[in-house]
């Protein structure tokens, strides 16, 4: 399937939606940090990020906004998953260049049915 660079500081949601990416068949690389899963990003071009918002350092939005203002990273799409649930939040998420914003927590199907779309 595909290669997915998840970006999210919480152990708890990364290992839960680690989990849920691997079970359905996509190889996961983790970051903890905008700036290390940037780094990730540029190196393994992975066919989707999923990035939290609320970050240590950079934000996600920042990483977003990265990513789509660079030649190398902007054809790949950004789905933010946060705890950040209002309509400004998401319509903000959606200006930095994310293909889609999904209020946590997400229902696994749904999760994982957006992704496929995205990649195929």
């Amino acid at each position: 399937m595909a290669r997915i660079v998840l970006i999210e500081d919480s152990p708890t949601d990364r290992a839960v939606f680690g989990a849920w990416l691997r079970k359905a068949g996509h190889e996961v690389i983790e970051a903890d940090n905008a700036e290390d899963g940037l780094q990730l990003v540029r190196e393994q071009q992975p066919q989707l990020v999923l990035m939290d918002v609320v970050l240590p350092g950079m934000s996600g939005f920042q990483a977003t906004r990265a990513m789509a203002r660079e030649e190398a990273t902007r054809r790949i799409p950004v789905i933010i998953v946060s705890t950040k649930s209002m309509e400004t939040d998401k319509a903000w998420g959606l200006r930095q260049g994310a293909a889609d914003y999904i209020v946590k927590p997400p229902r696994e199907e749904d999760l994982i049915a957006r992704i496929n779309e995205l990649v195929a």
